[in-house]
């Protein structure tokens, strides 16, 4: 048997921190109060908040030269299910898990839904891998996968994109994430035009195997591994080719796949208006793709972000749902601590956002008074709204110090006696 926090120690937990909070909550909802806030419904919105894990996040990542294991990391899906659903237990925000294979491939699905179903998981999109080869692979993507230049390796590539599809079908998933490092590095390695018309070839048998009911997210990344040129490298080519493609092909947004100081709010609200927005993969950078803990760099950009998406919430109602990941490399944390903060951070952006003032907003915007504009966003995003995730967690049945809880727990020293480390086990982190 497993080590599993009990709800009882959570619980126990609290209750040292339940008086506090609740104090502090009463406090935010005095101030909020005297601007005709209502606290409570602000906390129901947090609670109504979610954001999937990936799974490959539950180990530790690296970096392109070397990666450092550590303990009690999962060893292969089954683990990496147990250490998300420790997440979702104490911050009560992330209730789906997104597979990536072959990493995650099992030859029993009904199983692994079975050990999700034990921990209330979901299934969030699946994410095809042709950037790698696999072991005995009859065809190598060195130089592409869904662009290469030889037809059977586009062939290969398809053909595991379509296995996805069926994988996920069997486990409830309803999205298929494709993203390829296809590019070159030398001018002159590829015919640019030509490889765009491999890359939407084979993108449109993929389509043709999407169930009615699934969607498939394009996602873009400005360089690497390709560094002088990458086959779908902004969020235009992606836009462009779910044009292409149709109604269920929409556009996913990395935070780390753009140049340094792009405004990444106005994409977003770009593709909200031609309703091609799949969702994001949430992480934080400061040079490049970093992938780092999710509001650790700019909170603010964050917050942008999500003031676009509250406003698109407003304007298309129920039907906009995009869907939200969290996509990092935890080199030198510890995955469960950084998950946790992460899914945090995002819900706290997505509520400070929640907490504009949109009709006062727009006035300002009317009048041209660029001031009062700016400071009515500062305002919601300088508003400390700690007391208010911190109520949403407590109320949802997680710990109110979700980090301290966690440590308290032994979990990590648990899992480091049951996980020994072995040669064989699958990979939990990308290097």
């Amino acid at each position: 048997m497993t080590f599993r926090i009990s709800d009882d120690f959570v619980q126990s937990h609290n209750q040292s921190r339940v008086a506090d909070l609740q104090s502090d909550f009463d406090a935010l909802g005095s101030k909020l109060a005297r601007n005709g806030v209502d606290i409570e419904a602000l906390t129901l919105r947090a609670q109504g908040f979610a954001v999937a894990t990936p799974s490959w996040g539950a180990g530790t990542g690296g970096t392109r030269f070397a990666r450092f294991p550590g303990v009690g990391e999962p060893r292969n899906v089954f683990e990496k299910l147990d250490d998300c659903g420790t997440v979702n237990q104490l911050s009560q925000a992330t209730p789906t898990v997104s597979l990536h294979f072959p990493w995650d491939k099992v030859s029993d699905a009904k199983e692994l839904k079975q050990h999700a179903d034990s921990w209330k998981l979901g299934f969030d999109a699946v994410n095809s891998n042709t950037f790698q080869n696999q072991p005995n692979q009859a065809e190598s993507y060195k130089f592409g996968s869904l662009t290469n230049q030889s037809a059977a390796v586009r062939d290969l590539a398809v053909a595991h994109n379509i296995e996805c599809i069926e994988l996920g079908k069997a486990l409830g998933s309803k999205a298929l994430t494709v993203w390829v490092g296809d590019g070159g590095n030398f001018p002159g390695q590829l015919n640019l035009r030509g490889a765009l018309e491999r890359y939407l070839d084979s993108l449109k048998q993929i389509y043709q195997a999407l169930p009615d009911d699934w969607q498939v997210f394009l996602e873009h990344k400005l360089f690497e591994p390709a560094f002088y040129t990458t086959v779908i490298a902004d969020w235009g080519t992606s836009f462009a080719c779910a044009q292409q493609l149709g109604d269920k092909a929409k556009c996913l947004v990395d935070l780390g796949h753009h140049a340094p100081n792009t405004n990444i709010e106005m994409i977003v609200a770009r593709l909200v208006q031609f309703g091609k927005l799949a969702g994001f993969h949430f992480n934080d950078s400061k040079y490049g793709d970093d992938d780092l803990d999710s509001g650790s760099i700019n909170p603010f950009q964050l917050f942008l972000i999500f003031n676009e998406l509250v406003d698109a919430e407003i304007r298309e109602g129920s039907s906009f749902n995009p869907a939200y990941m969290l996509d990092q490399s935890h080199n030198v944390t510890d995955p469960i601590e950084s998950l946790m903060g992460s899914a945090i951070e995002v819900q706290r952006a997505f509520v400070q956002a929640s907490l504009v003032d949109r009709d006062q907003l727009a006035a300002y915007q009317a009048s041209n008074d660029v001031m009062m504009a700016a400071r009515t966003l500062r305002r919601a995003f300088q508003t400390d709204v700690t007391p208010i995730l911190d109520m949403a967690r407590f109320r949802s049945g997680g710990a109110i110090d979700m980090i301290n809880c966690y440590r308290e727990s032994g979990y990590r020293q648990q899992k480091a006696e049951e996980r020994p480390a072995s040669k064989n086990a699958s990979g939990s982190g990308i290097v």
